[in-house]
C-alpha cells in the first residue's frame, strides 16, 4: 500500500506526538510511584506514632485483665488439679510396680508366694484406689450467693428507690409546683 507524501507527513507528525505522549506518561508515572512511596513512608510513621500506641493502650486497659486472669486460672488448674492427679496416678503405678517387681523376684528366686495377704493386700488396694479417687475428683462448686449477685441486689434495691422517690416527688400535692391550666390573659378593656 503507497501513502502520498501528505499522509506520510501527518503520520510521522502522530508518530512524534504518541512519542512525546508515550515520554509524559512515562514521567507522570514516575512521579505518581515516588508519591505512593513517600504516602507509605508516611502512613508508615502515623501507623507507628498513633495507631500503634492507641491499639497498646486499648489492649492493656480492656483485654489484658481478662488475658491475665485467663492465664492465672490456667496456671491454678495446672499447679492444683492436673499436676497433684498426675502425681498420684504416677506414684500409685510406681507403687503397684514395684511390689509386682518384687513378687517376680521372689518366685525367681523360689520364695514363692511366702507371707502374701490377700485381706491384706485388698485392704491396701482399696485405700490406694480411696486415695487416688479423691486426688482426681473435681473440687464442688460453693453453694450461694457470690459478690455479683450482692451487688445485683444492691443497685436493684437503689434503682427502686429512685423510681420510688421520683414518683413521690412527682406526686406530692405542692400548690406551687402546679401549673395552671390556662394561661393569663390579658384583662378585657
Amino acid at each position: 500500500m503507497s501513502l502520498n507524501r501528505k499522509t506520510k507527513k501527518e503520520l510521522r507528525k502522530l508518530q512524534k506526538q504518541a512519542a512525546n505522549l508515550w515520554e509524559s506518561q512515562q514521567v507522570l508515572v514516575g512521579q505518581a510511584g515516588d508519591v505512593a512511596r513517600e504516602a507509605g513512608r508516611q502512613l508508615g510513621k502515623y501507623n507507628h506514632d498513633h495507631v500503634v500506641p492507641a491499639a497498646k493502650h486499648s489492649y492493656d486497659k480492656f483485654a489484658a485483665p481478662y488475658v491475665d486472669r485467663g492465664v492465672d486460672a490456667g496456671r491454678k488448674v495446672l499447679n492444683d488439679a492436673i499436676v497433684p492427679a498426675a502425681g498420684a496416678v504416677v506414684g500409685t503405678a510406681l507403687s503397684v510396680w514395684d511390689v509386682a517387681s518384687d513378687k517376680r523376684h521372689r518366685l525367681a528366686h523360689g520364695k514363692g508366694l511366702g507371707g502374701f495377704d490377700s485381706d491384706d493386700f485388698r485392704k491396701k488396694a482399696k485405700k490406694a484406689g480411696k486415695k487416688a479417687t479423691k486426688k482426681l475428683s473435681v473440687p464442688q462448686k460453693k453453694q450461694g450467693i457470690g459478690a455479683g449477685g450482692v451487688i445485683a441486689i444492691i443497685l436493684g434495691v437503689a434503682a427502686t428507690a429512685g423510681v420510688l422517690y421520683a414518683a413521690w416527688q412527682t406526686l406530692r400535692a405542692d400548690d406551687e409546683l402546679w401549673v395552671a391550666d390556662d394561661p393569663l390573659r390579658a384583662p378585657d378593656a
